[in-house]
């Protein structure tokens, strides 16, 4: 039975947002993050340029990115004998909160800075493709962005997002995380669910036939080093990522996900993220796009009642990247 992707009883992403992004205010020092106005009036938070933030900081800001929809949680298990702590995320609606909300995929950049924006000021300013496959935009007086920087964003840049989103910049808070950082690594391998819904969609998987999922992967300690924190936190999902999925449809399509999901399917699996990247001279687009995937998937048909897994974890891998 074919569906299609109904969108008019979604939640605002921005709404549902609003008490995270105020409690994250509230408790900034309690979590070593640093809150200030821009001359322009926006918002900045500082999660670990400056000040050193936190774990919980970051687990905060990643449900911030998921629209208020997402449940992320810090744990211990035994997965990898050298790297017992882990992220799990589960998103109520994966589809709006993975794609529509947390997905980086807004482009900002003014002569030497460059990031990518996620969180729900994405929905608002309707700058991605995606959005008309989404058919979803939200409203709001006032909204959020994170940026995986180590630098505050120009006033050019500012002046953009107020100007795509139509909010003034006294309205807007911009979240900063370096990769370097604890709440930076969390939220980026926070990510890990989002790269998941992100494949489906590339591997063309109808999203109206995703109904949940849930997913873990290990924390990596952060490193100073751009390139090596980016590799650590690529590898915690591509070699260590494990997500489950719930879908409807036929058990063929369910099947095929299972299998052409993970990492290992790309031709530039089997090394470090650090190694790979390098080799192409620092050029993602270089990088085979079908390797972001989670290690590990596994396709729960609510239909049939029929699972299906693939993928494999690469605990050689994670410690070589890890240390």
């Amino acid at each position: 039975m074919m569906r299609e992707l109904n969108t008019s009883a979604w939640p605002s992403v921005n709404r549902l947002t609003n008490s995270l992004v105020e409690a994250l205010i509230a408790n900034a020092d309690a979590l070593r993050v640093q809150v200030g106005r821009l001359p322009s009036g926006a918002i900045i938070v500082d999660a670990g340029i400056e000040v050193p933030g936190c774990l919980e900081a970051g687990r905060l800001i990643a449900e911030i990115c998921m629209g208020g929809l997402g449940n992320v949680s810090l744990t211990q298990n035994n997965t990898f004998a050298h790297w017992q702590s882990h992220i799990q995320v589960h998103a109520n609606n994966p589809v709006l909160s993975c794609l529509g909300s947390q997905y980086a995929g807004w482009s900002l950049s003014h002569e030497k800075f460059f990031s990518l924006g996620s969180g729900p000021a994405r929905a608002i300013a309707q700058r991605e493709d995606l959005f008309k496959e989404l058919s979803y935009q939200d409203s709001a007086d006032k909204t959020v962005l994170v940026l995986e920087t180590d630098q505050i964003p120009p006033n050019e840049v500012i002046e953009k997002v107020s100007r795509d989103t139509g909010i003034a910049p006294a309205n807007l808070t911009f979240i900063l995380t370096p990769t370097r950082s604890l709440a930076g690594v969390v939220q980026i391998v926070g990510r890990v669910l989002e790269v998941a819904l992100h494949k489906a969609h590339t591997l063309h998987f109808p999203l109206e036939n995703i109904v949940d999922g849930i997913a873990t992967a290990p924390l990596p300690p952060p490193s100073p080093n751009f390139i090596t924190g980016m590799g650590r936190t690529n590898d915690a999902i591509l070699y260590g990522g494990q997500v489950h999925l719930y879908v409807r449809g036929g058990d063929e399509a369910a099947k095929q996900l299972a299998e052409t999901m993970p990492s290992n399917t790309s031709k530039d699996y089997g090394k470090p993220f650090a190694e790979t990247f390098r080799a192409v001279n620092m050029d993602f687009y270089k990088i085979d796009p079908l390797l972001f995937s989670p290690a590990r998937v596994t396709v729960s048909n609510l239909e049939t009642g029929h699972t299906f897994a693939a993928g494999i974890l690469k605990e050689d891998i994670i410690n070589q990247s890890f240390k």
